[in-house]
């Protein structure tokens, strides 16, 4: 989905975060470079300076580019000759940390990509979207699953008209992961350590986590905007300080009603986030696990299966163009973060040559997707803490 007249030469990168263990700063720094179309060039890896320089040589990063924290390479990046500097920052540290190093990033004038959730809270998310608007930047927030082809295949579906009026939206993510407590000496303690604690975490635990994902799968998909919403939480390990089980229900403004289901405790499920979406003429079915095929179903009518394929005809060209292999050789995780990537790249170049773009309706998920999804997760935290109350998701960052 490059530009028809990209930018002549590569974006640099730098990336915050994915030091020594990490996983989700491996991925980024993967995704990002996919298309040749950027270049990890910098980084402050770590919180621990020793360790973050130690981690430089694992993604090729130079020694005098391998900085011990975020303030010091905003400080040298911004000295550097713009021909040298980094075009853009990938944040991939807990939640509690986001905030901080976007705010410092987008006011020395680099663009920005980071992890979800954007902020440890609500009013965080709204003071960094009047830092990004001032300072005029791309802001990226890496809800990676809006990336697959299929996915973006039933956004267009919806949009235009095919499953008619939308009635009703089921999203869950269900793991399992933490079904013992792996923060207190487990095989996956680095992991579970910081999204069990409130103090990094934030407010939530795996509705924080992964429940984002489910409720950003329904905004992305349906463009519906979000009216109340009543939520149920539970902790199912003992002693856990934030719930590993949760349930929402949402009223859209249309009318349509919709339910979000976080599990981090299921026995034997992996990372399965799915989503239904039933309309007036048609409904629809998706599964991460699964993601090359899309479920497509009419009553009285045989079943459709579409599957990834960018020579078929009933692929949209938006899904076409986010396919890089033929129909049959499977494409996944990474990939569809990478088109992540390539849609706020595109947005990156327009600013690199002083063209205008349109920070308010990209296909990468934005600073306004960010604050919806705070203010999801603020909501559902205070609906929980009143044993289900119907609270309004209303937000001036919500959009169609």
């Amino acid at each position: 989905m490059a530009l028809n007249a990209p930018l002549n030469r590569k974006l640099r990168m730098g990336l915050i975060g994915g030091g020594q263990g990490s996983f989700i700063g491996r991925v980024h720094s993967i995704a990002a470079v996919m298309d040749h179309r950027a270049a990890l060039v910098a980084g402050a890896l770590s919180a621990d300076p020793a360790k973050a320089k130690a981690s430089a040589p694992d993604y090729g990063i130079a020694p005098e580019r391998a900085y011990g924290s975020y303030m010091e390479m905003v400080a040298a990046e911004k000295k550097l000759p713009e021909s040298e500097r980094i075009d853009f920052v990938s944040i991939a540290t807990p939640n509690n940390t986001h905030f901080e190093i976007a705010k410092a990033f987008a006011e020395a004038g680099f663009n920005v990509m980071c992890d979800k959730p954007m902020t440890f809270d609500l009013a965080q998310a709204e003071e960094l979207a009047k830092v990004v608007q001032k300072a005029g930047v791309v802001f990226g927030v890496t809800h990676n699953y809006t990336g697959y082809p299929l996915v973006r295949q039933a956004r267009d579906m919806i949009h235009a008209g095919e499953l008619g009026e939308i009635h009703a939206v089921r999203a869950c993510y269900i793991q399992g992961w933490l079904r013992t407590r792996q923060e207190r000496g487990g095989a996956l303690e680095k992991q579970a350590s910081w999204r069990t604690d409130p103090k990094k975490s934030g407010a939530a635990g795996c509705f924080g986590d992964i429940g984002t994902h489910a409720y950003n799968l329904g905004r992305f998909m349906t463009g519906l905007l979000p009216d109340q919403v009543s939520c149920h939480f539970k902790t199912a390990v003992p002693g856990r300080e934030l719930e590993d089980y949760g349930t929402a229900v949402i009223k859209y403004t249309n009318h349509a009603l919709g339910t979000v289901t976080a599990s981090q405790i299921s026995h034997g499920r992996e990372n399965d986030l799915w989503i239904e979406v039933d309309g007036a003429k048609a409904s629809l079915e998706w599964h991460q696990e699964e993601p090359n095929k899309l479920f497509v179903r009419k009553g009285g009518q045989p079943h459709q299966i579409y599957t990834r394929n960018p020579n078929a005809d009933y692929m949209t060209p938006t899904a076409k163009g986010s396919c890089r292999l033929p129909s049959g050789h499977p494409e996944a995780f990474f990939e569809a973060f990478a088109n992540v990537y390539d849609a706020a790249f595109d947005d990156m170049a327009r600013r690199a040559v002083g063209q205008k773009f349109d920070a308010a309706h990209s296909l990468y998920p934005n600073i306004q997707d960010g604050v919806d999804g705070m203010n999801f997760i603020t909501q559902c935290v205070a609906s929980a803490s009143k044993d289900g109350q119907w609270l309004s998701l209303k937000h001036a960052a919500c959009r169609a």
